[in-house]
């Protein structure tokens, strides 16, 4: 049985295959995950860029909404365990090389999405002696009076 931690590190690892799909970061994420998995052996590689091309097409044609996010999760559970039963079955050392790794490959990922936006909508506030507190960029728009 994995230790909490791998769980976490398997979980971040199928996010991020989900993640990747479809952004400058696919190919790089998709070729290192191949590598994981084919331990050396190129036949066992193609398998699985076969597989991860598979997932890359399922998401794509996936429709927008509800269905996409049934998908996502599909996909990243997938990932998930196939990452699970991959650690299980290495030695200590081997397990390490490969966390190593996949959390190289899980930044590479997170580093390739688009900055979040966030939206405040204050409508009916009412605000005495307040602060905002933080840097960049932000929009205020009185919408009250409409």
């Amino acid at each position: 049985m994995l230790a909490e931690g791998l769980i976490a590190v398997a979980a971040a690892g199928g996010g991020a295959i989900v993640q990747a799909a479809g952004t400058d970061a696919w190919n790089g994420v998709r070729s290192g995950i191949a590598r994981l998995f084919g331990r050396g052996e190129s036949t066992r590689e193609q398998v699985e860029l076969e597989r991860l091309d598979q997932t890359q097409a399922v998401l794509e044609a996936a429709e927008e909404g509800e269905e996409a996010q049934r998908v996502q999760i599909a996909q990243v559970a997938r990932w998930q365990t196939r990452l699970e039963t991959l650690l299980e079955d290495l030695p200590e050392e081997e397990q390490r090389l490969v966390l190593s790794e996949l959390e190289s490959l899980v930044a590479q990922a997170e580093a390739a999405q688009p900055a979040g936006t966030v939206h405040n909508d204050f409508s009916r506030a009412t605000f005495t002696n307040s602060q905002v507190l933080g840097s960049g960029t932000m929009t205020v728009t009185n919408n009250y009076d409409k």
